[in-house]
């Protein structure tokens, strides 16, 4: 079992250092995943629109890419995809790319914290960040995932990795991933399909300063957590 897991480690640091070579030593690959960063960067929902539809037949491809890169490298709020996956497919085929793509970005970090461990989750996401969701897991166990899930607030991508770092099974994590991530997804997607311009921009711009202020809560909750502890002791 552990040469199998051991296999299965020595393939993933394999795979993850060809697109390292690949980004730093291929230019074309570089520019394109930094024209993309930038993009997503930005908050801009029409440009990813644009972006998305520029590739014709093969937009669905890309976006569903776009899905799993933002899950594993890009600290982007995922609402932004799903914006645009509605307004380019329509709001419930927009859902479901954006749903399916989801919970395979999902289960590529899942299994990227199972194999690699901590340290190399904390080199995809920050320390603090994956303390947060640290708190939910001692709080509410293996249920912290469909709980998580139903936070639209909580960084899907950190939940993500910090289920592969416990004990919790990946069919348990996937089926909550699937049921709790349903309800945001139907949302954001009917928000994004019926919503243009100016509208939308002021619903993104809500979106985001919602996440942010229930960030600093979190941590502040955090905060508060570990000094209680530090008294008790």
């Amino acid at each position: 079992m552990k040469s199998f897991k051991g296999r299965k480690k020595i393939l993933l640091l394999g795979i993850i250092l060809i697109f390292i070579l690949a980004y730093f030593f291929v230019p074309t690959v570089n520019e394109t995943l930094n024209h993309i960063f930038s993009l997503l960067s930005s908050m801009d929902v029409d440009s990813v629109i644009t972006y998305i539809r520029s590739f014709g037949p093969w937009a669905a491809l890309i976006s569903f890419l776009l899905m799993i890169l933002q899950s594993i490298a890009a600290p982007i709020p995922a609402f932004l995809i799903t914006f645009a996956n509605a307004s380019v497919f329509g709001w419930w085929q927009g859902a479901i790319l954006s749903w399916t793509s989801a919970m395979a970005g999902a289960a590529l970090c899942f299994f990227i914290a199972k194999i690699l461990g901590r340290d190399a989750v904390l080199k995809l996401t920050n320390k603090l960040a994956l303390e947060q969701i640290d708190v939910f897991f001692e709080r509410y166990g293996k249920n912290t995932v469909l709980i998580c899930r139903l936070l639209p607030f909580v960084s899907f991508d950190i939940v993500s990795y910090a289920a592969g770092l416990t004990s919790m099974n990946f069919w348990p994590f996937f089926i909550a991933t699937g049921i709790g991530q349903l309800p945001a997804t139907i949302i954001y997607s009917y928000v994004g399909g019926m919503l243009t311009g100016g509208a939308r921009l002021f619903v993104t711009g809500l979106l985001i300063l919602f996440a942010l202020s229930a960030a600093a809560f979190l941590l502040k909750a955090i905060y508060n957590n570990k000094h209680s502890k530090e008294e008790k002791q």
